[in-house]
């Protein structure tokens, strides 16, 4: 019997989840990302989190990390190469509660709209 998929804690949801070319040559054609993927791509690359600290963060082990985001980068390469349209949809996660005292990631979208919410000396906006 298989090991049950652990799910992988993502701190939010993109803000876009369909990317698709300007001069697409397929239109329902789409090479699907998933959430956990994105937030590997995000957290390593964009934050610069290491493997580990991604890990860490997303409460799976650094090999798993690893072998999610040579995924992740196979397939944004294709569709970039190859004028793919990218969806970004399922996958095995669950969103950051913002319960956490910290966030591994520096403060997920949550914790930084509760702060906002709780300090009355902010201007509105």
């Amino acid at each position: 019997m298989s090991r049950p998929k652990k799910c992988r804690k993502v701190c939010c949801m993109p803000k876009s989840s369909v990317f698709i070319p300007l001069k697409s040559s397929a239109e329902n054609n789409f090479i699907i990302l998933t959430v956990d993927e994105y937030e590997t791509i995000r957290l390593i690359d964009k934050e610069c989190f290491s493997q580990e600290q991604c890990g860490e963060y997303m409460q799976i082990a650094r090999t798993t990390v690893q072998s999610i985001y040579n995924s992740a980068r196979k397939k944004i390469a294709a569709a970039l190469v190859d004028n793919i349209s990218l969806k970004i949809e399922g996958g095995d996660y669950i969103l950051c509660d913002g319960k956490e005292a910290r966030c591994g990631c520096g403060g997920c979208q949550r914790h930084k709209c509760n702060i906002q919410h709780d300090n009355t000396s902010l201007p509105d906006q």
